[in-house]
């Protein structure tokens, strides 16, 4: 048994190696949230967040700081510590910054419950360590010709990766079939192409562009609409003949649940921040899994390949390298399918040289 001695947070800001470039943010500085949960059994649990915006890491850090007092010597038990916090937070409301600070001790209590086992996260929850098919995400933004080229050639050199990720949302349209065919062109017709709006369009703009997308058999089209808009969606979904992509900003399972019930895509990707670390995937795949809906993974490449592997529809997991860096072994990539080490929990461990050199 396990029990719950302290939390200490870290913030870094690392550089991007492709800046993003959406319709809806230029993003260079990529902020991370370093969590540590330290038990008094000399067991660490550690995780990590994307909070987007520097701005983010000093709200999210203070809110984790104040669940030492909730977890003081309390006997390390996920869904019991994931309840517990969420109650803490009750009159401040269960959704943004308060459920990505309880998904960033989820994750480490997990992390370090599975340590304490000494098995891997996977096997702990009653899968077997194995790869995990991926999509490289890491570039094909809104970019130009010889830019896209490259790059697209690249992303598929990195790990033999056989489907890849582009985002749409230029100001003129046919600048982004332009995009597309230039892709297409780079990988050729046997490599998987997903398109992601990042929610940039209205919904006349969304059914007038997907339509004219469905010629160009890609696996999905993800966020054409902001990402509530559930009613729009779902007529988006009946209309359009590729596969809608929706799901990394549900805020729990519930807010999952609700999308599945009124059919608003055909696919899901929640994002462990907002769904609530892992304790909200288990949720989350359990009520796709019942209901036959594909689920990907949404950053968080090291918690996700553990969690594809317990999951019962999983489809695709989201490649990024974006915190490689601060890793002191990061995962391995092979013929398109990330590697889960046979290690105690997660396998994360922080590089803390490079940490050091990028802290706040």
């Amino acid at each position: 048994m396990l029990t719950f001695k302290e939390i200490k947070t870290r913030s870094v800001i690392l550089k991007l190696k492709r800046p993003i470039k959406a319709k809806i943010a230029y993003i260079e500085e990529w902020p991370i949230l370093l969590i540590d949960l330290y038990t008094n059994e000399g067991v660490i649990g550690r995780s990590y967040l994307q909070p987007y915006i520097k701005k983010s890491l000093k709200y999210i850090s203070s809110i984790i700081d104040d669940f030492n007092e909730v977890l003081k010597n309390r006997e390390l038990a996920p869904y019991d510590s994931f309840e517990l916090m969420r109650q803490s937070l009750h009159f401040v409301g269960y959704e943004g910054l308060s459920l990505a600070a309880v998904s960033g001790v989820d994750m480490a209590l997990w992390d370090a419950v599975s340590k304490g086992a000494d098995q891997p996260l996977c096997c702990y929850l009653g899968g077997t360590v194995g790869p995990v098919k991926a999509y490289n995400s890491n570039g094909l933004w809104l970019e130009t010709g010889n830019i896209l080229l490259r790059e697209a050639e690249q992303l598929i050199e990195q790990g033999n990766f056989s489907a890849i990720k582009m985002r749409l949302g230029r100001e003129n349209f046919n600048d982004d079939l332009s995009a597309i065919e230039t892709v297409r062109k780079a990988v050729g017709p046997e490599v998987k192409l997903m398109v992601d709006f990042n929610q940039c369009l209205s919904f006349e703009e969304a059914l007038n562009k997907c339509r004219v997308l469905d010629q160009f058999d890609l696996t999905w089209i993800e966020e054409p609409l902001v990402y509530d808009n559930l009613e729009g969606y779902a007529e988006l979904t009946r209309d359009i003949k590729t596969p809608i992509q929706l799901g990394e900003n549900f805020y729990g399972p519930r807010e999952l649940y609700k999308a599945i019930e009124k059919k608003a895509s055909d696919l899901v990707m929640p994002d462990l921040m907002r769904i609530g670390g892992v304790t909200g995937w288990m949720n989350s795949a359990a009520i796709c899994g019942s209901g036959g809906i594909p689920i990907s993974s949404h950053f968080y490449p090291e918690v996700g390949s553990h969690l594809m592997r317990v999951s019962q529809s999983a489809h695709w997991l989201e490649w990024l390298d974006w915190a490689d860096e601060i890793l002191l072994d990061p995962f391995n990539i092979e013929d398109g399918h990330v590697q889960i080490p046979n290690k105690p929990g997660i396998g994360i461990e922080w590089n803390e040289k490079v940490v050091k050199k990028h802290s706040m």
